[in-house]
């Protein structure tokens, strides 16, 4: 009786352990000319090319992993680079100039551009579309690199966008709103006139102590970069499948930026996810709970967020 159970056990088992896809996970490199970039390279094995996200993380030093030393360690970007591959589509995430295995790269961050992340980001593309084991290219931004992958497309080849969590102002909006009453009132006042110099392209060296963090002298050059960018703009000039996803439930970027992309791309397909933040997580709109879950490594990816970028995903053609 114990072996005829084992073996209907063994006949319900063996199709879904058939239907898990052999995976290849290994580093992958690429030579800017200034130095190497490294990334993370997920592979289905196949018989035929599969598709390929290209992922761009995040403002400040968030890995490729979607880890930020100042915004939590939660492994967003990595989870999802594993949710693709167990759907047979591959991905390469990477560190970014100045940020991690990046450092060497710019050591000054004085020396890093919006520009500067975008020909990063059109190289891995060219490189990736030279390689026989990929099909379809797709460019995926979270929240900042979403900004960094519509302005890439373009000259990457890219064959469809994803945004997700990505803004639909210029930064300067989306600063002002994230302070405004979190801030005593002089200093609000000052932050808002340092925005105003560095939107005009002009740095200014007297940043108030509480607002280092912000505009610290060495990442002025950068927000100016930054500040003269127009992520609807960038996102109108698509030519190419584009997909916008965004949590109702972030706390960075809002349902608003989201509907200002698609207005922008009307063509674009819009996801909005209920409970979603931030990190890709179903978690309370409530502060407490979002600040635990940026550090919450145990958290499972939204369900719907998966399901959407598949389908989108083994659309393009």
């Amino acid at each position: 009786m114990m072996l005829r159970i084992v073996a209907l056990l063994i006949c319900f088992v063996s199709p879904l352990l058939q239907a898990a896809p052999v995976i290849a996970q290994r580093p992958i490199d690429l030579d800017t000319g200034s130095g190497v970039l490294h990334g993370s390279l997920l592979l289905p094995m196949a018989d035929k090319p599969v598709p390929v996200v290209l992922m761009i993380s995040g403002s400040g030093p968030t890995d490729r992993d979607g880890n930020n030393p100042q915004g939590g360690r939660n492994d967003s970007l990595r989870k999802l680079a594993l949710l693709l591959a167990n759907h047979g589509i591959a991905s390469v995430r990477y560190d970014k100039r100045g940020v991690a295995s990046g450092q060497p790269l710019a050591p000054d961050e004085r020396t890093l551009s919006v520009e500067g992340y975008v020909a990063d980001a059109q190289a891995w593309a060219q490189k990736l579309k030279a390689d026989p084991h990929y099909g379809q290219l797709i460019l995926l931004g979270h929240s900042e690199g979403a900004l960094i992958a519509a302005l890439a497309a373009p000259q990457a080849g890219a064959d469809a966008v994803v945004s997700v969590a990505g803004s639909g102002r210029p930064l300067d909006q989306v600063i002002r709103e994230q302070l405004k009453g979190r801030l005593p009132p002089d200093l609000e006042q000052r932050a808002g006139q340092l925005l105003d110099r560095l939107k005009a392209g002009q740095y200014d060296a007297d940043v108030p102590a509480p607002l280092q963090v912000v505009f610290r002298p060495s990442v002025q050059p950068y927000l100016v970069s930054l500040l003269r960018q127009d992520p609807a703009a960038a996102f109108a000039r698509l030519t190419v499948p584009a997909l916008i996803i965004q949590g109702r439930n972030d706390i960075q970027v809002g349902v608003a930026d989201a509907q200002a992309l698609k207005a922008a791309q009307p063509k674009a397909r819009l996801v909005l996810i209920d409970g979603m933040n931030h990190v890709l997580r179903i978690v309370p709109n409530d502060l407490k709970a979002q600040v635990a879950s940026y550090n919450d490594r145990n958290l499972p990816l939204a369900d719907e967020l998966g399901r959407n970028l598949v389908a989108f995903i083994q659309s393009v053609h």
